[in-house]
């Protein structure tokens, strides 16, 4: 049991999912019976304990509907399914896996993951650390890799260098202000006052309270700005860099994004100062097992703010588009 050729023999089951198969609020969104996915030669099925709400599942719906057709699809939704990060048991592989086997505990990303059960290729999945859990563990892929891809790569973060992250309450940025930690920078948290305990309990050696502060006209500068879902001018971002300096913005306002991408390119054809957009980050093999390390070594420690049934994905969607989370929002799945 467990193999392609016995799930093929059971023949086709039934499983319920979140299914997002028109426009509107976020409380159409229903839980439906759909056909389990079966695994092809090189694919894990996955029954998933947990999934996690990220930007790309929640801003959809707070785009205007022209938007929302011209990219989703124009008469309804042209991907019904919902969710990205998953956690959950290995149910079936195809013939040609050799990593993993039914019954292994896994994290990784598969579409749809918003379900009780999700596929994906073998490579998009890794062995779950024993020291979380399956929500925890949820709550790691996307958010995680954005944070990862953006300081190393985009922003090549260096030991001992100034780091600010801009946005480090909330998902992207708790991992942010960790990993950061890891590459041995000194970081900077921005968020409110109430979070501020919580920002130290992560690693951040500094913390600003954006609501009586403005980091961007106190006359400090950095090595490196993440700023995450961010609102400050392009401008402002410029001033509080080193001579040196790098910014990315990851998220934001539509016309932040664009300014990025735009004014930031030219700032950073015109002087030494970089300004740049994340852009959506790629899910390799390779950083998840980094991710994976650091989960073991308790270098990342996954901050969960709330968690939600399957049946309340409407719920879950609408508190982060409404409230601003502390570190992650997870969906569990019976």
């Amino acid at each position: 049991m467990g193999s392609l050729d016995a799930e093929i023999g059971n023949g086709l089951a039934n499983m319920k999912a979140i299914l997002y198969t028109e426009y509107g609020p976020p409380e159409i969104l229903q839980v439906e019976e759909v056909e389990k996915p079966i695994p092809t030669e090189k694919q894990v099925l996955v029954k998933v304990h947990a999934a996690s709400v990220n930007a790309m599942e929640w801003r959809g719906f707070s785009m205007s509907p022209l938007i929302r057709r011209l990219f989703g699809g124009f008469r309804k939704p042209r991907d019904p399914k919902l969710g990205t990060d998953v956690a959950g048991t290995v149910e079936a592989v195809g013939g040609s896996v050799t990593e993993f086997k039914p019954g292994d505990a896994v994290f990784g990303v598969a579409p749809g993951s918003f379900a009780e059960y999700a596929c994906n290729g073998e490579s998009k999945f890794a062995l779950k650390p024993a020291n979380v859990s399956f929500e925890q563990a949820a709550s790691v892929p996307v958010a995680a890799f954005t944070a990862l891809q953006a300081l190393r790569d985009k922003g090549q973060v260096q030991p001992g260098q100034k780091v600010l992250i801009d946005g480090a309450s909330g998902g992207v940025g708790t991992f942010a202000v960790q990993i950061a930690k890891s590459y041995g920078a000194e970081v900077t948290a921005v968020c409110r006052t109430r979070n501020f305990d919580m920002a130290r309990s992560i690693g951040a050696d500094h913390v600003i309270d954006y609501t009586r502060e403005d980091f961007t006209k106190n006359g400090r500068q950095y090595d490196l700005i993440l700023a995450v879902n961010g609102y400050h001018p392009i401008l402002n971002y410029r001033r509080a860099l080193s001579p040196t300096g790098i910014c990315i913005v990851a998220g934001g306002s539509f016309s932040q994004v664009l300014q990025a991408m735009f004014l930031g390119s030219l700032i950073s054809r015109l002087g030494s100062r970089t300004i740049c957009f994340m852009g959506i980050a790629t899910t390799p093999k390779q950083d998840l097992l980094i991710l994976k390390e650091l989960l073991e070594t308790g270098k990342l420690v996954p901050i969960i703010d709330k968690s939600y049934p399957l049946s309340e994905t409407a719920k879950a969607i609408k508190y982060l588009m409404t409230e601003h989370a502390r570190g992650k929002v997870v969906i569990k799945i019976a």
